[in-house]
């Protein structure tokens, strides 16, 4: 991903943000006053407001000094959502199980991380491009996979490549667990500081938008 910075936003101000998935639909009443409903997007697109998150002169002047090194909208960065940032659920410890992230052919190595919404009607798979550096694990058919031996994971791109004697056999589930970020930018060029506090202080927006990969 070009012009994109592999650091995450401070962690202490982002896990007291705001926001979540945004979709976009099209809804036209007909005559007969029904609906007819399409999906504009494909895909889900994150938004959030780390503005919640900033409450003193130290973390105004983090926060400033890390969207001068990203020049505003310029340089994408790394972002943790503390509601959704793992394979498994947030109260859980990833499992090399998780998550069905593809059908073996016998022949095909490389597979890029996913994760799958829901399950019975509509199924929603999520490209998962910014793994944390270590947390990548993998099985096939249940088995379990050695990291560096087995397969390597590239945390910037969420590309897992299998060894030469490791590819799954056609037909075998391949699956993971995993820890991961969701890459974003700023959605603004400005920030408003706003001083009226004693020896205190906020940015009241500090919209964050995810970059699509």
């Amino acid at each position: 991903m070009s012009s994109f910075h592999e650091i995450q936003f401070p962690l202490d101000i982002s896990m007291r943000a705001s926001g979540g998935p945004e979709r976009r639909t099209d809804i036209v009443a007909t005559g007969s006053n029904a609906e007819e409903r399409n999906a504009r997007w494909a895909n889900s697109r994150r938004k959030y407001e780390a503005g919640y998150g900033v409450r003193s002169l130290n973390a105004i002047a983090a926060v400033t000094a890390f969207f001068e090194e990203r020049r505003g909208r310029l340089y994408g960065f790394r972002w943790r959502d503390l509601t959704d940032f793992k394979s498994c659920l947030p109260g859980a410890n990833p499992a090399a199980t998780d998550q069905i992230i593809a059908t073996g052919d016998g022949t095909t190595a490389q597979f890029q991380l996913v994760k799958t919404y829901g399950a019975a009607f509509a199924p929603w798979q999520r490209i998962i491009a910014k793994p944390v550096a270590g947390s990548v694990m993998l099985a096939v058919n249940g088995v379990a996979l050695i990291s560096a031996t087995d397969f390597t994971c590239d945390p910037t791109t969420g590309m897992v490549t299998l060894a030469a004697g490791r590819i799954p056999a056609a037909g075998a589930s391949l699956t993971a667990g995993y820890l991961f970020d969701v890459p974003v930018r700023f959605d603004t060029d400005y920030l408003a500081i706003d001083l009226t506090a004693f020896a205190a202080g906020d940015i009241p927006k500090i919209p964050i938008l995810e970059i699509i990969p």
